[in-house]
């Protein structure tokens, strides 16, 4: 299948040489590549949250990661990798600066000394309440760019690449 559902034999932005000289019909190509065109909307998407929670000074990783603690307070690292798709040492970076902000506390597991669960402080409950308007009204605005009918199949063709192809699956071969 090619980018737009039809069946290409070579997608366009595969032809040619790196020493033919850059055409229109080249540049298009930037316009049907879906792994371009993922990450752009994921700047898209962080400009916008950026935009909207700007008295929260949080990332959207951040807000991911209190998300998910939130969801399932004393989760290891490890599970936070997994939920958020965040790579362990960005992770761990993160989890770094949202303890200096006072937002999460870490302790080591009675079960396994070299794992570290990680609570929300009620630093992090406050922030993470005070940034959900802002979060939700960023998410509200980039749905905007889709007709009505299109956003919930949107959202759900997001979230089959991701269980598709995500993290968990890599390790997995699949």
């Amino acid at each position: 299948m090619g980018w737009a559902g039809e069946i290409q034999a070579s997608p366009r932005h595969l032809q040619g040489s790196a020493m033919e000289p850059s055409t229109h019909e080249d540049r298009q190509a930037l316009n049907e590549c879906v792994i371009h065109l993922l990450h752009r909307a994921g700047q898209c998407a962080g400009d916008l949250f950026t935009e909207e929670v700007v008295d929260g000074g949080l990332t959207p990783r951040q807000y991911a990661v209190l998300v998910s603690v939130s969801l399932d307070e004393g989760l290891s690292q490890t599970d936070l990798v997994e939920r958020t798709g965040i790579d362990r040492s960005t992770l761990a970076d993160i989890i770094r600066r949202m303890l200096k902000k006072g937002l999460v506390s870490r302790r080591r597991t009675r079960n396994d000394a070299r794992v570290y669960s990680v609570k929300l402080t009620d630093a992090g409950h406050d922030a993470l309440r005070a940034a959900q308007p802002a979060a939700d009204q960023a998410d509200e605005r980039l749905l905007a760019a889709l007709e009505p009918a299109k956003r919930d199949e949107f959202l759900r063709s997001l979230n089959a690449i991701v269980r598709a192809i995500g993290p968990e699956n890599a390790k997995n071969g699949a």
